[in-house]
């Protein structure tokens, strides 16, 4: 039996008090005292993505400052290939669609106008994203044009040690392609995401992508498709 002497208060079932401050209302006062619950906010997976996309700006800015219109020991057709050469973001890569998400496409048009920025020598700049991270099958491409005074060294610092923070392994030696060059690509932990970067530099151009969900070995297989796709000759 409730306490008469009790207070009473407006909206509490009759003969019973108002639950004291801090506790949660029972089942008596359903309806009465709680707020409608909002469902928790989907976690977003984009945000373990960022810190390869901020690491892969950064090594392709230290690369690209080394960008000169000239160096001695070139030819004249390699140079004048090089300013030719442009990086285009084509509606597909790999397979995969163009992601038109508004914050992947914010994050790659970050990247593309940062590298145009930190590279003015540069002739063009591309950052894109394809397929889909819930369907684990996403693509990462960032890269700037423009004419390299050392390629070689360029891959080197992008790739050697730990220049990229990320814990690369396995880092192998591939095939540039027929547009000449050199090529890098290795296992990386992004994140607890498992990924294969690739990096390729040229006379013309230095381009770094990453599959995540994936190694090395297969990014690196799909290279010199990915570079047809997106390193152009005007």
């Amino acid at each position: 039996m409730s306490d008469p002497s009790a207070p009473q208060y407006q909206g509490a079932p009759a003969g019973q008090p108002m639950p004291p401050a801090g506790t949660i209302p029972g089942p008596a006062y359903a309806g009465q005292f709680d707020a409608p619950m909002a469902p928790p906010p989907k976690k977003s997976k984009a945000g373990k993505i960022i810190l390869i996309v901020l690491a892969a700006v950064l090594v392709l800015c230290l690369g690209g400052a080394a960008i000169t219109y000239f160096a001695v020991r070139d030819t004249v057709g390699e140079v004048i290939e090089a300013t030719q050469t442009r990086l285009v973001t084509p509606d597909t890569l790999a397979g995969r669609d163009l992601n038109t998400d508004p914050e992947f496409q914010g994050l790659a048009e970050e990247m593309a106008t940062g590298l145009a920025a930190d590279v003015p020598e540069s002739t063009s700049s591309i950052g894109a994203f394809y397929g889909d991270i819930e369907q684990e099958n996403l693509v990462m491409i960032a890269g700037v044009s423009g004419v390299m005074a050392d390629p070689e060294q360029e891959l080197a610092d992008a790739t050697e040690g730990d220049a990229m923070g990320l814990g690369m392994t396995n880092i192998t030696d591939v095939d540039a392609g027929p547009k000449g060059g050199t090529a890098r690509c290795g296992d990386a932990d992004i994140e607890g995401i498992p990924g294969g970067v690739c990096v390729w530099s040229s006379r013309g151009a230095l381009v770094l992508y990453v599959f995540y969900f994936s190694s090395g070995e297969e990014a690196g297989a799909a290279l010199v498709d990915i570079r047809d796709a997106v390193e152009q000759t005007s």
